[in-house]
């Protein structure tokens, strides 16, 4: 059979492309694994303890009930979770949602994660290590377009571990830099210190003592701030601790809030601290 030299040129210019986007989604899955490996390898050293009621004495009601209400006496505190979920993710408030899966990987002690998230699109991985936080997108997962670090940051990505620590409720307990200041009979502000930073937020429970939502302001771009919610629904017993299976995040603006992450957890682990 005659082969036609110009399709087969044709044809491998279009495969290098494609296959460079696959090498890198490799290297980047090879990445991912080795950057969990570390953040859980401190966690797996942590002192075993358990939560007993006692440790409440003294928090503000709400928070009280909260931990009465999703904890059972003599819970061992979790060191860690693995979690994976679906959903959608907005790029720019202004655009449409995008379907998106993701994985994330938290540390109760010290204070860490690594989350990814997939679409069609891009990778994007936010985390906070080792007193740094980062924000690295690549477009179909190879090509970098964004590699954000800095003070901003660091301040950033903390808060969003301290907001999701509704998935890792003994983290919230007070100690090892967490402290709760009263508000109101539905509300507290919590604020936790890790190093030489320091973040607070607003966590307001519902009529079931469950946190609803956690509210802080937040570096929305290099120069500005924000305020930006999470709020959590859908609670469930997981693992012996009652925690929420959807989230949403979103920034306030001209008092309207204004959401660009939806997730629904699918699969949610304590005990294995490792990537899946």
């Amino acid at each position: 059979m005659k082969i036609n030299t110009p399709w087969l040129l044709v044809a491998a210019a279009l495969a290098t492309p494609i296959l460079g986007i696959l090498a890198g989604r490799v290297v980047a899955a090879r990445r991912l694994r080795r950057d969990v490996q570390r953040l859980f390898a401190a966690a797996a050293e942590a002192p075993a303890r358990t939560y007993h009621a006692a440790q409440l004495t003294g928090l503000p009601a709400p928070v009280q009930r909260y931990f009465r209400h999703v904890l059972a006496e003599g819970q061992p505190y979790l060191r860690g979770l693995r979690l994976r979920h679906g959903g959608q993710f907005k790029t720019d408030l202004k655009k449409d949602w995008l379907a998106i899966t993701g994985e994330q990987y938290i540390t109760a002690g010290p204070a860490g994660f690594i989350w990814e998230g997939t679409t069609r699109w891009f990778v994007a991985r936010d985390a906070y290590e080792a007193g740094r936080g980062s924000l690295r997108v690549r477009l179909f997962g190879a090509v970098p377009i964004l590699n954000g670090h800095g003070p901003h940051y660091d301040a950033g990505e903390l808060l969003r571990w301290l907001a999701e620590s509704t998935w890792l409720p003994t983290t919230l307990l007070p100690g090892a830099g967490i402290a709760w200041a009263a508000v109101d009979e539905q509300s507290a502000r919590l604020t936790f210190t890790h190093g030489s930073q320091s973040v607070t937020c607003r966590v307001r429970f519902n009529e079931h003592d469950e946190i609803e939502a956690c509210e802080a302001t937040r570096y929305f771009d290099d120069t500005t701030q924000r305020p930006w919610v999470c709020r959590y629904a859908q609670y469930r017993r997981w693992h012996g601790v009652l925690i929420p299976t959807v989230g949403e995040a979103a920034w306030v603006i001209d008092e309207q809030e204004q959401p660009y992450a939806r997730f629904v957890v699918r699969e949610l682990e304590y005990e294995e601290l490792r990537a899946f």
